[in-house]
């Protein structure tokens, strides 16, 4: 599992906060539309973008095989040296036929026949020995791409991944770097030995006797015409196949980790009837690439039928008035039958090529995206924390002209805890995004120990963040493996220390394996409060030196909530915290309390301040009083 070292204590993931948590339920990063489903299962825009330039994606892809010059150049020898040897079968198929059968020499036909096999049997050694040269070249090429890729994806900022479907992104590491890699080991050398060969035909079929040669080149620009043509329309088709394939993966992830929601809620069939509508989308479109696509051998089959047709009548005709043999004529029908091969065998490489061409531009496409949060040049390493924050007038945006954060200032003090509250969508989890540095500020500044956020570099920064989210992102690994994602360099002994630290420890000792229990996915064979236990721990092995709590709590009993209120006060203690919580009880004991309604901050004080001001804050803390009274009745 690829990872990077840091501090997240929540879900690992460089988020921190429910995604819909924003003034308006506007969509991150702009809210530029994007073809299929989005993160949160809506569907937008599906017009499919027209295919790029072909010869600048070459080009950038010659880059990656330029480190692999001398493999391409041996590949080369052998495919030129593989193809020459082919061609000599049916000249030697023609010499048998006028030299040794006409004239009954047995001896010497055996050993044409000797000949033959041997130069049958090189060829044979030769394509084994390109392949497999071929084979560890791709292999080596595509590592380094998935590498570079999803190493680029690492850097990009949060409002990509809103932008585009997970599936989308999985269907370009795999589908698409997949027929890039059958485009390298097989079309590369086939294309290049179909165009050897048709050269060499046309060679030796004019050497041999120009006129019978003439006539078989009579449906030649017809081929190519007719290539040239469907290939075109094939390209694009197929372009627009892997997007929507890139969809229908999105849906799949989407359906998949909303199982447990559509099976709750009874609604199987309608998730049945959504995907189908998207399936039927992907058959159509890919019945229209590949019936462009089956075009090509059939006609090529017509055209290599006429062309033997009109070989069989011309060479006839030849043999009749004595200006050529039945050897030559056999040569000939030999080549001819051959030249439609490689003819066949380019049209179908051309719809391959397309694909690939279609699919490897989707992937550059990916390595082109720009991160919107980038480090300057001259930007700062975060090595100790003192805790001081301020947000001095902040005003934010996801969208332009649609302000989630308005003129916010407020300062948190070293050790201080900070809570936020207000109703859902007022824009704390945003804020919480800003201080992490998931999305950059439009106006103002937000200072940490006196220096701008942007000043740090960017890893540093987060490595000294420790995030408890309310939904806990586990891993499939072991219980230990998991807690060890806080700071990857830890000993066992440290990993344990933390767990005991943050309560879990009782309970890890007590499942099957203890700290090696394997966890299925997201951690599910766990309780919430389990999870949110394990949490807390990786949060304090990190050691980070600002703590952000996002409903740690908001989802466990009375009981469970004890225990982890036990282990957050360790957490807390000593560092800068912010605390999101819609339970009020839980934050009595704050230092400060942030009232957020619409992005601003329309009441501050502590617990007993606001209470005594009866405003915004005593309306909700009595407003939840009353219902836990009227539950406990």
């Amino acid at each position: 599992m690829e990872r990077q070292q840091g501090s997240v204590g929540g879900d690992g993931q460089n988020g921190a906060g429910d995604p819909g948590n924003r003034s308006g339920g506007q969509q991150r990063g702009g809210g530029v539309p994007v073809s299929g489903p989005g993160p949160g299962g809506r569907r937008h825009g599906t017009k499919i973008e027209k295919a790029r330039d072909v010869r600048g994606t070459l080009r950038r892809l010659l880059g990656y095989l330029r480190p692999h010059r001398v493999t391409l150049a041996v590949a080369t020898l052998l495919v030129v040296a593989s193809t020459f040897l082919d061609l000599l079968g049916p000249y030697l198929n023609g010499v048998a036929i006028d030299r040794f059968i006409t004239e009954r020499d047995v001896a010497g036909l055996g050993r044409l026949v000797l000949l033959m096999l041997g130069v049958y049997l090189v060829v044979w050694a030769l394509r084994v020995a390109l392949a497999r040269m071929m084979v560890g070249m791709v292999q080596q090429v595509l590592r380094a791409l998935r590498e570079q890729l999803f190493g680029h994806l690492q850097t990009l900022s949060l409002s990509f991944f809103d932008q585009h479907p997970h599936g989308d992104l999985m269907s370009r590491l795999t589908n698409d770097l997949d027929a890039l890699g059958r485009l390298l080991a097989q079309n590369v050398t086939d294309l290049i030995g179909g165009l050897l060969s048709l050269v060499g035909i046309v060679v030796m079929m004019f050497s041999i006797n120009f006129w019978l040669a003439l006539g078989s080149m009579f449906v030649f620009p017809l081929m190519l015409w007719f290539t040239g043509f469907v290939g075109k329309r094939t390209r694009q088709g197929f372009r627009d196949f892997q997007m929507r394939i890139g969809q229908l993966n999105g849906e799949l992830e989407e359906i998949f980790s909303g199982q447990r929601v559509i099976i709750a809620f009874g609604q199987e069939e309608s998730t049945l009837a959504k995907f189908d509508r998207v399936n039927e989308e992907t058959r159509d479109v890919g019945i229209r690439a590949q019936t462009y696509a089956n075009l090509i051998p059939p006609l090529m089959g017509i055209f290599s039928n006429a062309n033997i047709a009109i070989l069989a009548g011309l060479g006839g005709w030849m043999v009749i008035r004595g200006w050529a043999t039945v050897g030559t004529i056999l040569t000939f029908y030999n080549y001819s039958r051959r030249f439609a091969g490689p003819l066949r065998q380019l049209g179908d490489l051309y719809n391959q090529i397309q694909s690939a061409l279609a699919g490897t531009e989707r992937v550059f496409e990916l390595l082109d995206q720009v991160p919107e949060i980038q480090d300057t040049p001259d930007a700062l390493v975060l090595d100790k924390v003192q805790g001081d924050v301020v947000f001095d007038q902040v005003n934010f945006s996801y969208v332009p002209d649609v302000p989630v954060i308005k003129n916010m200032s407020f300062r948190a003090e070293p050790g201080q805890t900070i809570a936020l509250v207000g109703p859902t969508g007022a824009g704390k989890t945003t804020m919480i995004n800003l201080l992490s540095r998931f999305y950059d500020i439009q106006e103002g500044a937000i200072t940490l120990d006196g220096v701008d956020l942007r000043a740090y570099q960017k890893a540093s920064l987060r490595h000294k963040l420790g995030v408890v989210l309310q939904d806990t992102f586990l891993f499939s690994e072991s219980v230990m493996e998991n807690i060890r994602y806080g700071r990857l360099d830890a000993t066992d002994e440290e990993v344990i220390a933390a767990a005991t630290l943050a309560n879990a420890d009782q309970f890890i000792r007590r499942l099957p394996q203890g700290y090696q229990t394997e966890l299925s996915e997201r951690g599910s064979n766990l309780s919430q409060g389990q999870r949110q236990l394990l949490a807390i721990a990786r949060a304090i092995l990190a050691e980070p030196g600002i703590l952000i709590l996002d409903e740690a709590t908001s989802s466990v009993d009375t009981r469970t909530e004890q225990h982890i209120q036990e282990a957050l006060l360790r957490l807390m203690e000593g560092r800068t915290s912010f605390v999101i919580a819609h339970r009020l009880s839980t934050i009595r004991e704050a230092d400060r309390i942030l009232v957020i309604n619409n992005g601003e901050i329309i009441e501050r004080g502590t617990h007993d301040e606001l209470l005594a001001q009866q405003g915004f804050y005593h309306h909700l803390y009595m407003s939840q009083f009353r219902g836990q009274e009227a539950a406990a009745d």
